[in-house]
């Protein structure tokens, strides 16, 4: 897929892209704005594996959202936005039934906690990738979520600071294109 500069100009386009500056700092242009964005420690990968820290190329739809109610209001947008809980996870273990998808703690497989004591967490875009099928050791979890103040990189998401991360969210983003 290729994208037109007017596509990503439109103020009404629900379609981001991003773009890698150097390794894992990128830059996602959205609705006539280019905005900071940290990606996978390892850059972007077309060939992307669970723990590889590679963010993945392609077409990574925005399915829903979640958020921590007990320190934000829940962001505007019209997707589906649930409040996380203190026992939510998300399976990252390839041999489990559960992988790649949302869990309840305690959970016998790996996983990883999506109530974060940090912020990083306290809003997380559910991309989708590897969800439809999900394939075993393909990767998991790739969220678009707060970044760190620092924008250090990421095991794989995409993170935008808080009040981009609401924006981009208050202004309908749909999808994320991630060329190779």
């Amino acid at each position: 897929m290729t994208t037109n500069h007017q596509e990503l100009n439109d103020k009404n386009s629900r379609l981001a892209e991003l773009k890698v500056i150097s390794g894992s700092s990128a830059i996602l242009h959205f609705a006539g704005r280019h905005i900071p964005a940290a990606i996978g420690r390892s850059g972007v990968h077309a060939d992307k594996h669970e723990g590889d820290g590679s963010t993945p190329s392609g077409l990574l739809p925005l399915r829903r959202v979640l958020y921590r109610s007990d320190r934000l209001d829940p962001p505007n947008t019209s997707l589906t936005c649930e409040p996380l809980i203190e026992n939510d996870g998300w399976c990252d273990d390839a041999v489990h039934p559960d992988y790649n998808h949302q869990i309840r703690l305690p959970h016998p497989g790996s996983h990883e906690r999506l109530w974060l004591e940090n912020h990083l967490y306290d809003i997380i875009g559910i991309l989708g990738y590897n969800d439809d099928p999900v394939i075993a050791g393909r990767g998991s979890a790739i969220f678009l979520h707060i970044a760190h103040p620092d924008m250090r990189p990421t095991d794989g998401c995409i993170a935008l600071s808080l009040d981009d991360l609401r924006w981009v969210l208050e202004q309908g983003l749909q999808v994320i294109f991630v060329p190779n």
